[in-house]
């Protein structure tokens, strides 16, 4: 488990610095094109390439890993090779038919995403999308070497591909305010292409060579085929839902969409930060353990995973909901964003994260069925929800408005886990049910208990403090801190297995020093 914590905390501290260095890339361009014709173009453009193969590509992700562990398994590491060449190879053909097909039907395709755009913002917004079409094909290889150093348990260096992807972008958008505002365009293509080429030399390291091998009858990829199409329609289902959450919020008074978009920004880095970290490492190994029918250490591995999920989210899901106001304020009241957005925003982000922990359960969980080779149960699963989450905004919007649009998102959610915890029984029995409803009972009362504390705590020292920038800052870190160290104490007192398994490890490294 060590190494499991080692890496998870390599690759939390990757995506810390990717998601800055993105914020970064966001303030530059605010800075720099401010709300013009070229940003909103630019941000078109750079969207269209992302909606097209970021559902392709998280699938593809997905499915490599587990088939393969059964490749190899099956036929050898030679085998297994060859089997990734194969996907390799048909990802560029496939990723070269969409890009070509995205280069004829551009302007189709940019009025389906911008409909207002007409005139010269039209065709800057036609130009720039036939220059990131061409990054497809690179962002399908990046999927492919991404899941190929998850299976060689290197994390962080997917995790840092971002970082000079921004890096190009961000001296792109500079250099393009002197030069020309096509050069910010290329230097995206350029940042695109380096998500894959900055991989290649540690996948090369960990094993990968190249060959140029392509069989589409291949049992492997056949059946690779049909896992595909049941994880394609899960992943989007979310973005369904997403789309159906922004649609009712156009109804509502103005504001509600942008409220809802900071809202679901706030609660994403910290699915981003913790539970996608934790998937990334453990789904490689959950996929090795299930290939290899060790049940008893697939269901361990499985529970630690769960349970850290749990440890780590319910404190921050009521520390979002008991400092929501002071975070966003602090966050983003500035310009044009009043008191009014700040109170909007508070009230979306506090509905979200009713249902925080079950969004990061629903990840964990959906891994736990892909490494068993079942991707129709999370569909289903995921079907269900979205219908319960449709007919949910549409009651509670009549009633709470925008709280009403993230309230059911979170409910849906919720619901989701307990049919994925009841799927999961079905399917192999005993899961350590027993050891999750004891960690989250004990997580639940130390997560209150430092919520009450956290919550007196801002208000005594903002109360002392008073307003301003550098005042609100301290009195939020001071509370934050105290609220940390009052729920890592509670959770100690209350004997979490997992965190006992932390400071094991720490006794160990001192008694080594020692």
């Amino acid at each position: 488990m060590s190494n499991i914590a080692k890496s998870t905390i390599g690759l939390m501290i990757a995506t810390i610095i990717a998601k800055v260095l993105g914020f970064g890339r966001e303030l530059v361009l605010a800075s720099t094109y401010g709300a013009s014709m070229y940003s909103d173009a630019y941000i078109t453009a750079m969207n269209i390439p992302i909606v097209i193969f970021a559902v392709i590509g998280t699938t593809l992700g997905t499915v490599i890993i587990p088939m393969y562990f059964e490749v190899k398994n099956d036929l050898g590491d030679r085998k297994a090779l060859s089997f990734t060449n194969n996907v390799f190879n048909i990802v560029i053909a496939v990723c070269i038919f969409l890009a070509i097909l995205g280069f004829i039907f551009t302007e189709p395709l940019v009025k389906i995403f911008a409909m207002g755009f007409e005139g010269e913002t039209l065709n800057v917004a036609i130009n720039f999308t036939r220059i990131t079409i061409i990054g497809i094909v690179f962002t399908g290889l990046s999927y492919v070497m991404t899941a190929y150093l998850h299976i060689k348990n290197n994390f962080t260096i997917p995790g840092l591909i971002s970082v000079p992807k921004n890096i190009i972008i961000i001296t792109a958008i500079i250099l393009s305010v002197k030069y020309n505002p096509y050069i910010m365009i290329w230097g995206t293509l350029i940042g695109i292409a380096i998500e894959f080429i900055f991989q290649l030399p540690f996948a090369i390291k960990s094993g990968y060579k190249y060959q140029l091998y392509v069989n589409i009858k291949d049992k492997y990829i056949k059946k690779m085929s049909w896992l595909i199409l049941p994880v394609l329609i899960g992943v989007a289902v979310n973005q369904i839902n997403t789309m159906v959450d922004r649609t009712l919020a156009s109804t509502l008074v103005e504001g509600s969409i942008s409220a809802l978009n900071y809202a679901n920004k706030l609660n994403g880095f910290v699915m981003a930060l913790f539970i996608t970290s934790v998937a990334a490492v453990i789904y490689p190994m959950l996929s090795k353990l299930s290939s290899e029918n060790d049940n008893e250490k697939f269901v361990s591995s499985m529970v630690q995973s769960i349970n850290s999920v749990i440890l780590l989210v319910i404190p921050i899901s009521v520390g979002a909901m008991v400092l929501a106001t002071p975070i966003v304020k602090l966050l983003f009241e500035r310009g044009e964003f009043d008191s009014r957005a700040t109170s909007m925003t508070s009230i979306a982000l506090i509905m979200y994260s009713i249902g925080m922990v079950a969004f990061g359960l629903r990840d964990i969980l959906g891994k736990v069925f892909y490494a068993l080779q079942d991707t129709k149960t999370p569909m289903v699963n995921g079907m269900i929800a979205m219908g319960m989450n449709i007919v949910l905004n549409i009651i509670l919007v009549n009633y709470l408005q925008l709280a009403g649009l993230a309230l059911a998102t979170s409910i849906s959610a919720i619901v989701c886990i307990f049919l994925l915890f009841g799927s999961l029984k079905k399917k192999i029995g005993y899961f350590g049910q027993d050891k999750i409803i004891k960690t989250t009972v004990k997580s639940i009362i130390s997560s209150a208990i430092m919520g009450l504390i956290t919550y007196f705590t801002y208000s005594m020292i903002s109360n002392i403090l008073g307003i301003g920038f550098l005042n609100e800052a301290i009195s939020l870190a001071v509370s934050v801190g105290i609220g940390v160290i009052t729920y890592g104490v509670l959770v100690i007192v209350l004997k979490v297995d997992e965190v006992n398994i932390v400071t094991n490890i720490m006794k160990n490294k001192l008694n080594k020093v020692a």
